[in-house]
């Protein structure tokens, strides 16, 4: 049976990359677990006047390159080898894209949807007081992430300005465009995957506007996937879905009338005129694009073999497991991997740092060119490294590939700076 612990997932691939790329034995032991881990416990005055003890987390995996950077998940089921994991692919993420960060990341234990606004901007509060000596501009800054928006990270902003004494804008990003946000912020994650599709497009020779295309989500990077792969290719998206089910529909799916049955019913499942499918259905449609953009350990062992796409774009973390990659590489899917294809997301993060160092902000325009060039470049080198393990007779993934490249980045510099 597989292992499907999220931490012992990240640390099989990183055994699997060290080994083809031959890396330092003592390179791989410092890689191969997190620097510094840290949990608290964020006691928060609730509604009916009794108080409540919240368990949270933030660990930062890698700073070889710079200071930690990664998000802040308010989930009911986190738990420490979820941020762990997370931690270690935004390491990879921030080392791929080619940016001066490390790898970092944080939760907290809560059910979002059982809290007031009040309740839960103390929560944010508190967790900022619990973290805030292990967090900053160049320590350590974090983002939103599952269940935590624009408005949960201005409150934190605020919390730590107010510990700091100063405004300190830099210290959180995604925050809102009122209190130091970056244009193009919102939507980065799946315009960066948007990139990275154009690209793979092109090398398989593949009409994204013929394209059919399949999204597992619907929430911030499905629903502006589903948005973009519309305006941007004229792709037919057939089926999409949320945590209630999965809907489809042969002669594609309307974006406004999805959106409005969810505002509706709370679920896309309302949505009429359409077939109703299982998410388990959807992943296994005959598409030419299949876009997993919810959860992890979405595609495994036990249904990688049913999986009938040309192009596997990861933009959830974490979506396929390690036992269910080689199975996809025989099967000759082109299966690009979760921290290429959702790196926009951080890209974006560090423009926003930048331009809140600089206090000079930049246009929408701007920041999708430059998020266009460095995803662009990922792609390509990611391209170039498999190519190149193919002309010393050995076949590896794109993932295999992004992995070798960001492992020998974080190596490379632990080296020059003496670590080992």
């Amino acid at each position: 049976m597989e292992e499907l612990n999220p931490f012992k997932i990240t640390q099989q691939q990183l055994k699997k990359a060290a080994d083809i790329m031959n890396l330092d034995k003592e390179a791989y032991e410092i890689l191969s677990e997190p620097m510094r881990t840290l949990t608290v416990s964020i006691p928060i005055k609730m509604r009916d006047g009794k108080t409540k003890v919240f368990k949270g987390f933030r660990v930062h995996y890698n700073t070889a390159r710079g200071p930690a950077k990664g998000g802040i998940r308010f989930h009911p089921e986190e738990t420490i080898d979820t941020v762990k994991a997370l931690s270690a692919w935004m390491t990879w993420k921030s080392a791929l894209a080619n940016i001066p960060y490390g790898g970092g990341k944080g939760g907290v234990i809560c059910n979002p949807k059982e809290l007031n606004d009040t309740e839960l901007e103390n929560l944010c509060r508190g967790y900022i007081r619990a973290i805030g000596d292990f967090i900053g501009p160049k320590v350590d800054i974090p983002a939103p992430d599952v269940y935590t928006t624009p408005q949960e990270m201005a409150w934190m902003m605020d919390e730590y300005s107010n510990l700091v004494g100063h405004n300190e804008f830099g210290a959180i990003t995604g925050k809102p465009l009122e209190v130091g946000g970056s244009e193009g912020r919102f939507d980065s994650t799946a315009m960066g995957g948007m990139y990275v599709l154009r690209e793979a497009a092109k090398l398989k020779k593949i009409n994204l506007k013929k394209a059919r295309i399949a999204i597992q989500g619907f929430g911030n990077a499905g629903n502006f996937a589903f948005d973009l792969s519309k305006k941007l290719f004229g792709s037919n998206i057939v089926a999409i879905s949320d945590s209630s089910g999965a809907v489809y529909s042969e002669k594609g799916l309307d974006y406004q009338k999805l959106k409005k049955a969810k505002e509706e019913t709370g679920s896309i499942d309302g949505c009429k005129g359409v077939e109703k499918l299982t998410n388990e259905e959807l992943l296994e449609l005959d598409v030419d694009v299949l876009i997993p953009a919810a959860i992890e350990n979405q595609i495994t062992e036990k249904n990688a073999d049913k999986i009938n796409t040309k192009i596997l774009l990861e933009l959830a973390n974490g979506p396929v497991t390690p036992g269910a990659d080689d199975i996809l590489f025989n099967k000759g899917i082109f299966d690009l991997p979760d921290f290429l294809v959702n790196s926009g997301g951080v890209i974006v993060s560090y423009f926003e740092w930048v331009q809140n160092i600089q206090s000079f902000y930049w246009t929408q325009e701007d920041v999708y060119k430059r998020l266009d060039s460095i995803i662009t470049t990922s792609f390509k080198d990611v391209i170039k490294t498999q190519m190149e393990y193919k002309s010393n007779n050995k076949k590896i993934s794109p993932r295999m590939a992004a992995y070798i490249i960001a492992i020998k980045r974080v190596a490379d510099t632990m080296k020059v700076r003496g670590w080992y």
